[in-house]
């Protein structure tokens, strides 16, 4: 729980008439059958039959005026320390065949309520997620969808049109009340809970239907329009020239980096560009005349990435150097120091992207801002929309999408990064590596514990519906939740969910030409398999018990200075051991990385023997003659406390 220095009453307006809404609705007819997942409200897997206004109304009165808190939650640097980060993709998370019939619908059903997911849903699954043991909400964004050469049939959500105003699939036509007044609801269930939210923030790209081209041509990249795909792809570089980048780079030599071939650089017009309707379309005209067209995106680093490009995202121009005027890893991502320069910032953009967050602080009270591509954007910017933000609330998170849990992420004012477990685990000897390095080091500020996110594989993606892939799960969640991280819950993760929400990094051409974005979460309809929960027992019990664990060695867990994380020697090579070791205190995690078969062996101590108990299953070992002797079973895990 919370510790408070003040009590602040907690305003519930939103929520309040969500719940008049929904009692005010006529119930729908026997014939308009709505099914929910059982685990949105107990914990077993399968389906029930409900009334949906009914269904909602029940689980907001519950939150109004159950057992729970009705003061804010502390308004202090403390609760970013104890953060417990379920990743929620409400467009995802929240869908379900609500009416059994095999397919999933972005339309309402004649009830007026939706199948794919929206945020009264989310509402709804709030107490299942702190049942969890989840306190923090980490939304991807939920903001207004580009419409022009959409990737999927839903659209990318980084395909920002107007980072204002919020998608409006997300709504419920039966309530008829706009996405923006559901979103206040939810933040008011959630502090009602005592949890707090955490939005993700798009400032590196936007849509390349923006509402900002008109005003504002001049925040974007344009192409010479012809009859070319709009998809024009990353610039080539050979081979001698690409392996001049990567040593510049790795030397942090930023002067006069390698540009693209003129021909490439030529495709781009320069500015001032103006906008004119021309039989209802909006098209880009140059100084000279020349008809032109946004750029779309395509990943940058590095500059030969094979990711798929993105062809309804377009990168922002953070600068205006003329000798710049085209999207390139130099000018997105690791900056020629020529734009090291406050005459090229491109101020007017700036203010705008350093005005969004205060925005959302004073309309919808969210509690902090995860920032994509953090990495891409220029310091000087990441520091003043820090700065903004904290203006009234000192206490507002910020996490950055970035590898390295440094002091210069530190220095730009962040609370935590997105940190590089994810893309190690796949192989033991990687994570030993990675855990050694970050014992060497020290870690700065925490990164997120987690094996997957939307753009990785997930830990079950190489197990379908495997036995092996659940037993990995609370391998890697287990081993995440004793580091100095925050632990993280990729939505899905609990249910042993497999399939890829997006292709973005450690996929092979082969996954890609798998899944084609109309398969893929991250652009079109999908729903979880929230009712056989991929032929796999649910994490959800697991997962909290781990986190209560955590929870009671807390301080002695986010220790981050070097030497206070070690790998201790193991008997046998698959049994893979850390010990936490701070303020006099030391937990020791004993894991079994293999996922098939059981595997015995010992540690050795100073200590002759010695009784422990283990805190996960509540069983008594003991030291004898300086060895711990233990056998895991496949994907095991076991934490002792050591004197």
């Amino acid at each position: 729980m919370f510790k408070k220095k003040e009590s602040i009453t907690l305003q519930t307006t939103h929520l309040e008439s969500i719940l008049q809404a929904l009692k005010s609705l006529p119930s729908s007819s026997a014939e308009q059958t709505y099914r929910v997942p059982t685990l949105w409200s107990r914990p077993e897997t399968g389906v029930e039959e409900v009334e949906p206004a009914s269904y909602f109304s029940a689980v907001i009165e519950k939150i109004l005026n159950g057992n729970v808190s009705q003061t804010a939650p502390a308004t202090r640097e403390e609760w970013k320390k104890s953060a417990v980060v379920y990743n929620l993709f409400v467009r995802l998370t929240t869908a379900f065949d609500h009416n059994g019939d095999g397919s999933l619908s972005t339309e309402p059903l004649p009830s007026g309520f939706r199948e794919s997911g929206t945020l009264l849903k989310a509402i709804a699954l709030l107490p299942y997620i702190k049942d969890l043991g989840a306190n923090t909400l980490y939304l991807l964004p939920v903001t207004e969808i580009g419409q022009e050469s959409r990737k999927g049939s839903l659209g990318s959500p980084y395909a920002i049109k107007n980072p204002r105003k919020l998608d409006p699939l997300l709504n419920e036509p039966a309530l008829g009340l706009s996405p923006e007044f559901l979103l206040k609801g939810f933040i008011e269930a959630a502090h009602l809970l005592q949890m707090h939210v955490v939005l993700e923030f798009v400032f590196r790209t936007t849509s390349i239907d923006s509402s900002w081209r008109e005003s504002h041509p001049e925040w974007f990249y344009w192409l010479k329009k012809g009859d070319e795909s709009r998809h024009f792809g990353r610039p080539d570089f050979d081979r001698e020239t690409l392996n001049r980048i990567y040593e510049q780079v790795d030397r942090h030599e930023l002067h006069n980096l390698p540009a693209p071939s003129p021909g490439y650089r030529d495709q781009f017009v320069a500015q001032p560009v103006t906008v004119v309707d021309k039989q209802g379309e909006l098209t880009g005209i140059a100084a000279d005349g020349t008809p032109c067209q946004i750029a779309s995106a395509f990943s940058d680093w590095p500059p030969d990435d094979q990711q798929p490009a993105w062809s309804d995202v377009t990168y922002l121009k953070m600068h205006n150097h003329e000798a710049f005027n085209y999207i390139a890893y130099n000018t997105i991502r690791m900056y020629d120091s020529a734009l090291d320069n406050p005459e090229t910032f491109n101020n007017s953009l700036w203010e705008e992207i350093a005005g969004i967050i205060p925005f959302y602080e004073e309309e919808y009270h969210i509690d902090g801002a995860m920032i994509d591509m953090g990495h891409a954007l220029p310091t000087l910017l990441k520091q003043h929309i820090v700065r903004r933000a904290r203006e009234k609330r000192p206490d507002f998170a910020f996490w950055d999408e970035n590898f390295n849990p440094s002091e210069e992420i530190r220095a730009e004012g962040f609370d935590a990064v997105l940190g590089s477990l994810p893309f190690v685990i796949h192989d033991i000897v990687f994570i030993r590596g990675l855990l050694n390095h970050l014992n060497r080091t020290g870690v700065a500020l925490p990164f997120f514990g987690t094996g997957e996110n939307h753009n990785t594989p997930r830990v079950c993606f190489r197990y379908p519906r495997q036995e092996a892939g659940r037993h990995y799960t609370s391998f890697i969640f287990t081993l995440s939740a004793i580091l100095p991280a925050i632990p993280f819950l990729q939505s899905g993760m609990e249910l042993c969910e497999w399939h890829p929400v997006n292709l973005g990094l450690n996929f092979t051409d082969e996954d890609r030409a798998t899944y084609p974005p109309e398969q893929l979460p991250l652009f079109s309809p999908f729903a979880y398999d929230w009712e056989k929960s991929n032929d796999q027992e649910p994490l959800n019990g697991y997962i909290a018990r781990v986190l209560e664990i955590r929870s009671r060695y807390l301080e002695l867990l986010l220790c981050g200075q070097s030497g206070s994380m070690t790998i201790p020697y193991t008997s046998e090579h698959d049994l893979f051991a850390v010990m936490r070791s701070a303020g006099g205190k030391s937990l020791l995690f004993i894991g079994n990385s293999n996922l098939y078969e059981e595997r015995s062996g010992f540690l050795e101590f100073s200590m002759e023997s010695c009784e422990l108990l283990e805190l996960i299953s509540q069983r008594s070992f003991t030291i004898r003659q300086q060895r711990l002797e233990v056998a895991c079973k496949p994907g095991e895990c076991l934490l002792f406390e050591l004197p």
